[in-house]
């Protein structure tokens, strides 16, 4: 038995590895050992060092900190216990060509099994599994073969002249899968692919092969879905395979430590053809990085969920200085489970994707904490606001704001973005700037709010100014502290002209009325006192048929929508006339008619003898009048 060579991959037992070193480990009985990097980082005991000597290095990485998937990093460490020390005795799993790990997958000549399972003390039957297995059989007609973790090495035999060719053998597969095989060289996986005349689908995944300039002769041209997944390639490898396939659209590369993609000159672009690429779960931290896929002109989708993506821009990445601006034709980009925790970078999204219109931000910190800035988040916590802070509604605002930044946006989350929910969505993000530039001094500071968002002018010209209700901290010793200023409009007649009286906050909720009867002329038992809180609520209670309804309607009838989003408008207007600031469509005190996902908080100020203090926040409040 021939001892194996460095960069040859086993299979011990189903478990597959490759070894990296073969020779003498001192401190143990004589021979040579193979040091070996298992597939699985759990399966070894070290990391290629024994008794502080090292041997070898293992090529997988682990995350730093120990995580994956949500908690993706671009930290990358050497995993610690993916490599182990064997025998070159130790039988290893025999390894087959292509024909024969097709035959044994799908015709083998072994009798079916004949255990039997109970369940609940009957026995189970196998009900048309005998003609499946004959259909299987017919190796002519197979369309699709997944032939993963099958100790497959090589496309065939090449001492054997009598073998059948794999063209004749299944010529229409159409779909296939190669995954966590025994293949050291990609040359391997080409002298199969072409001789599949039909092949549309490939899938290459777990797989740790070489790419020789001489083992990418030629190409496959039916190929258009490729995926290379826990591959470990470089990317300037992925390049090169990728130009065996010129009519490739849709390229899976998910899970290689990358994090960077060249800018070389000399390397291989990928095909022009492409219009899907995912990059999922591996170390890119900024956009930037990505900055070498600008030039692909008919790219559509772009999934790079489970990076470590915080910024636009890198300190590390090439043409770091230079803006940075992807093919518009990018409609859907996939940033889930990254580490976006910054509104600027939302914004910025508008410029270096032109053509967004679906996309994909949750599970990023901007989602958990959705607060515009610290100085927000600062007057919520002081208990000036009564701010959500459950996930739920946090999840809702985030929802709201990332709409209302990104004007071209159609689907978010794969949740469509009715001309209704765009509507309440731009009315509360306008709330929401009012409320940040009250909590700053008129002036700079000011303008300095204004210019953190750069789509409030045109949200300003669609519904008006917000009034910007700015609350002075007052010494408690003073009298000022002791009184409310209210402003009083009654709901009957919003155009007559508003009242401001100061009231004390020690006056029970009778005395109030009492002064309000005067000031109006009207009886108080007669009035409803309605304080509006100027804060926002999320809906409850709308049922998903009715939201997936209102989708269907948008898509279908465009007329429609557009009607809607008149009506939408128009009434928002109506309010702002009435009250001076940006309301939904739906307020408080119409519950029946629940169209968006926030409307505006009221509270109802009953007859009581609780004193007006209590009732109101704040040395400011606006309260409406309605007459019985």
């Amino acid at each position: 038995m021939a001892t194996p060579s460095v960069g040859q991959r086993l299979s011990y037992d189903g478990a597959i590895c490759t070894v990296r070193y073969v020779g003498p480990v001192a401190g143990t009985s004589g021979g040579l050992w193979l040091g070996v990097e298992w597939d699985d980082p759990s399966r070894g005991k070290h990391d290629g060092v024994h008794k502080g000597v090292r041997y070898f290095s293992c090529q997988l990485r682990q995350v730093a900190g120990g995580g994956g998937g949500a908690a993706a990093t671009a930290s990358y460490t050497a995993a610690s216990t993916a490599a182990s020390f064997v025998r070159p005795t130790r039988p290893a799993d025999r390894t087959r060509t292509f024909l024969e790990a097709v035959r044994d997958k799908y015709a083998s000549t072994e009798a079916p099994s004949t255990t039997s399972y109970r369940f609940s003390g009957k026995v189970a039957e196998e009900v048309g599994f005998e003609k499946v297995r004959r259909q299987m059989a017919q190796l002519e007609s197979l369309r699709v073969v997944i032939l993963d973790s099958m100790c497959l090495d090589r496309a065939g035999d090449d001492d054997r002249e009598d073998q059948p060719s794999i063209r004749e053998t299944c010529p229409c597969i159409a779909e296939l899968d190669l995954g966590r095989n025994l293949f050291t060289s990609v040359r391997a996986v080409a002298d199969i692919c072409r001789q599949l005349p039909d092949l549309r689908s490939l899938r290459l995944n777990n797989n740790r092969f070489r790419v020789d300039d001489d083992s990418l002769a030629g190409t496959v041209n039916a190929v258009r879905e490729l995926s290379v997944e826990e591959t470990l390639l470089p990317w300037l490898d992925i390049s090169r395979l990728t130009a065996c396939f010129p009519a490739l659209v849709s390229l899976k590369a998910g899970a290689n430590q990358l994090s960077t993609l060249p800018l070389s000159i000399s390397a291989p672009s990928l095909p022009l053809t492409l219009t899907t690429l995912s990059l999922e779960f591996n170390g890119f931290t900024a956009l930037a990085d990505l900055a070498s896929l600008a030039g692909l002109p008919v790219l559509h989708n772009l999934h790079l969920k489970g990076n470590s993506i915080a910024t636009v821009q890198s300190t590390t990445s090439e043409n770091k200085n230079a803006s940075l601006s992807f093919s518009p034709s990018i409609h859907y980009v996939d940033l889930a489970y990254n580490r976006v925790a910054s509104w600027d970078f939302v914004d910025d999204l508008a410029d270096v994707f032109p053509g967004l219109s679906s996309l994909r931000l949750a599970h990023n910190p901007v989602y958990d904490n959705p607060a515009l800035d610290d100085s927000t988040a600062a007057s919520d916590s002081s208990g000036k606001s009564s701010r959500i802070t459950s996930a739920t509604a946090s999840a809702e605002e985030a929802y709201m704001i990332t709409v209302a930044r990104l004007a071209g946006l159609r689907t978010l989350n794969f949740s469509t973005v009715t001309p209704t929910d765009r509507a309440n969505a731009e009315m509360f993000y306008l709330s929401r700037i009012a409320r940040q530039m009250a909590a700053v001094p008129e002036g700079p500071a000011e303008t300095a709010v204004v210019g953190r968002h750069r789509r409030f002018s045109d949200l300003c010209a669609l519904y008006g100014e917000p009034a910007v209700i700015r609350r002075a901290d007052v010494n408690p010793a003073f009298l000022e502290a002791r009184l409310v200023t209210v402003l009083f409009s009654l709901a009957a007649d919003p155009l007559q002209q508003q009242l401001s009286v100061q009231i004390p906050r020690s006056f029970d909720m009778y005395a109030v009325k009492g002064i309000v009867g005067r000031l109006f002329g009207t009886p108080p038992q007669k009035m409803r006192l309605v304080w509006e809180t100027g804060e926002w609520d999320p809906v409850t209670g709308i049922d998903d048929d009715e939201a997936d309804g209102e989708a269907g309607e948008d898509e279908i009838d465009a007329e429609a929508a557009e009607l809607e989003a008149e009506r939408a408008k128009a009434a928002a207007e109506a309010e702002m006339a009435e009250s001076g600031t940006p309301d939904a469509t739906d307020t408080g005190h119409h519950h029946g008619n629940k169209t968006g996902r926030w409307i505006k908080r009221e509270v109802e100020l009953k007859d009581s003898p609780r004193q007006f203090g209590f009732c109101v926040e704040g040395v400011q409040a606006r309260i409406r009048v309605e007459v019985r």
